[in-house]
C-alpha cells in the first residue's frame, strides 16, 4: 500500500493560488504522531524542503514561501495540505509530501530525516 499520495498540482497563472493535498494510508504514516513535510524538486536537482507541520501543530517554512504557502493537516482525515497563494513562476516545481516518524524534527526542512514519501504532483505558474 501506497503510504501518502499526493494530489492537486497544476498550472495556474502567477498571483494564482493551488490547494495540494496528501492523504496517509493509516497503517505507516499517522499524521497525528509524525512530522508532514512537503519538498520540492526540480530535474537534476536536489529535493528541497517547502514546509512542515510536527505532531503538535508546529510549523515551519521556507523563507521563500513565508506569508504565502500555509500548510495545515486534518488528523481526523489523515491527510495533510499546502495551500499555495501568490504564486510565481520561480514555484514551478514537483512537489511531494513527505512523513517522518520523528514527531518533531530539529531541521524539520531537512529531507534525509523523512523515511516515507508520496509520489510528486506538478506545480507549474506561468507569467
Amino acid at each position: 500500500q501506497v503510504p501518502l499520495v499526493a494530489s492537486g498540482g497544476g498550472s495556474v497563472q502567477a498571483g494564482g493560488s493551488l490547494r495540494l493535498s496528501c492523504a496517509a494510508s493509516g497503517y505507516t504514516v499517522n499524521t497525528n504522531s509524525m512530522t508532514m513535510g512537503w519538498f520540492r524538486q526540480a530535474p537534476g536537482q536536489e529535493r528541497g524542503g517547502v514546509a512542515a507541520i510536527n505532531s503538535d501543530g508546529t510549523t515551519t517554512y521556507a523563507d521563500s514561501v513565508k506569508g504565502r504557502f500555509t500548510v495545515s493537516k486534518d488528523n481526523a482525515k489523515n491527510t495533510l495540505y499546502l495551500q499555495m497563494n501568490s504564486l510565481k513562476p520561480e514555484d514551478t516545481d514537483m512537489y511531494f509530501c513527505a512523513a517522518s516518524r520523528h514527531w518533531s524534527l530539529r531541521a524539520p526542512l531537512d529531507p534525509s530525516w523523512y523515511g516515507y514519501w508520496g509520489q510528486g504532483t506538478q506545480v507549474t505558474v506561468s507569467s
